[in-house]
């Protein structure tokens, strides 16, 4: 299958779409989850179009990879988590649901578990909140 530059990460990336960015350079942008599994879920997405991990290019892998280790030791930081979760997902059948290469990072506490990801959606305010933890964390 092709890149359908239609994605919602495609239309945040254009900025069509607002969205609490906590980290982006030259190639790679972090933003906050809107249906976040966890306190400080973050999805980390490259500039580049690519519809996931099977056509991306190693140059995009390498420069993504980097910035989803950054995060999580970031997201690991800033929610005094025990733990961080690194999800990638490659096409629907294993629970690919948008079709622009990304990372999930999910910073965990021991015996809680992820909550579902749903259609409810955070609150704009503690959204906003938990990427400025974050930016304060890679600061």
């Amino acid at each position: 299958m092709s890149y359908d530059d239609t994605n919602i990460f495609a239309k945040i990336l254009r900025g069509e779409i607002p969205s609490q960015r906590v980290y982006e350079d030259d190639d790679v942008i972090a933003f906050m989850d809107v249906m976040p599994q966890a306190e400080g879920h973050v999805l980390v997405v490259p500039r580049t179009p690519s519809r996931n991990i099977l056509d991306a290019s190693p140059a995009v892998l390498a420069k993504t990879i980097a910035v989803v280790q950054k995060l999580a030791v970031a997201t690991k930081k800033a929610f005094a988590a025990d733990g961080v979760t690194i999800m990638q997902f490659n096409e629907a059948p294993a629970g690919q649901s948008v079709f622009h290469l990304h990372f999930h990072v999910i910073p965990r506490r021991a015996g809680v578990l992820l909550k579902p990801h749903t259609g409810a959606m955070e609150k704009p305010e503690v959204l906003a909140a938990n990427a400025e933890k974050i930016r304060a964390a890679l600061a």
